[in-house]
C-alpha cells in the first residue's frame, strides 16, 4: 500500500491540521530517516505551503491546531507541537501531553546541528528549560528592567541564533541573550 493511501484511510481523505479536502499531499517530518505513513501527514496545498514558506504564515489559519493538537497520531502531534511553538502559542503547547519518545522526536532537528544555545557558564539550553538572569536587563519597548535572580521558565530557543531565547518575564514575551542567562536545576 502506498503511503499516500495509507494517510488518506488514516485521516478519512482530509488534512490532518486544518480538514481541508483540496490539494491533499504526502508531507514527511524532518528529519526525514524513512518514507514511513508514520512518520508522514496529509496536507492540503495551504498547509503545505505555509510550513515550507513560513514568512508567509497566516496565525488565521493556524487555529485549527486547537483541535489538531489532540490527534491521537504521533506524527500529527509532532507537527502540531512544532508549528505551535513556531507560532509562539505556548499556553497551547503547555496543555499538550506528548509521551517522552514523541516529545523527543518533536524536539529533534529545530536547532541545526553545531548551533548550540549555551548559558552563561556554558551548559547546553535546550526549550522548555528554566534559566536565570545573571544581570540586571532593561527590556527595551516594554518599559521595564528584568531583575538579575529573575527565573525564566519553560525558555524557547530561537531557532537562526543560537545566541538568543525567549521567555516571558513579567508576563511579557522577551528575547534574551544566552550569555546574560544560567540553566537552573
Amino acid at each position: 500500500m502506498s503511503i499516500e493511501k495509507a494517510l488518506k484511510d488514516r485521516s478519512g481523505s482530509v488534512c490532518e491540521l486544518c480538514g481541508n479536502t483540496e490539494g491533499l499531499s504526502v508531507y514527511a517530518l524532518p528529519p526525514v530517516t524513512e518514507n514511513d505513513s508514520d512518520k508522514c501527514v496529509l496536507l492540503c496545498s495551504t498547509c503545505n505551503s505555509q510550513i515550507e514558506e513560513p514568512e508567509t504564515m497566516d496565525a488565521n489559519h493556524w487555529r485549527c491546531l486547537n483541535d489538531s493538537m489532540w490527534s491521537t497520531v504521533p506524527a500529527v502531534q509532532v507537527l502540531a507541537w512544532r508549528l505551535l511553538n513556531q507560532l509562539k502559542q505556548f499556553d497551547l503547547v503547555d496543555m499538550m501531553y506528548l509521551d517522552e519518545e514523541t516529545l523527543a522526536w518533536a524536539k529533534s532537528g529545530l536547532v541545526e546541528d553545531g548551533a548550540k544555545h549555551v548559558d552563561s557558564n556554558g551548559a547546553v539550553l535546550k526549550a522548555g528549560d528554566s534559566v536565570v538572569l545573571i544581570k540586571d536587563l532593561v527590556v527595551k519597548g516594554a518599559g521595564f528592567t528584568a531583575k538579575r535572580g529573575t527565573a525564566v521558565r519553560n525558555i524557547s530557543l530561537v531557532a537562526d541564533n543560537p545566541e538568543h531565547i525567549e521567555g516571558k518575564v513579567n508576563g511579557q514575551q522577551i528575547v534574551i541573550l544566552t550569555q546574560y542567562v544560567k540553566k537552573s536545576n
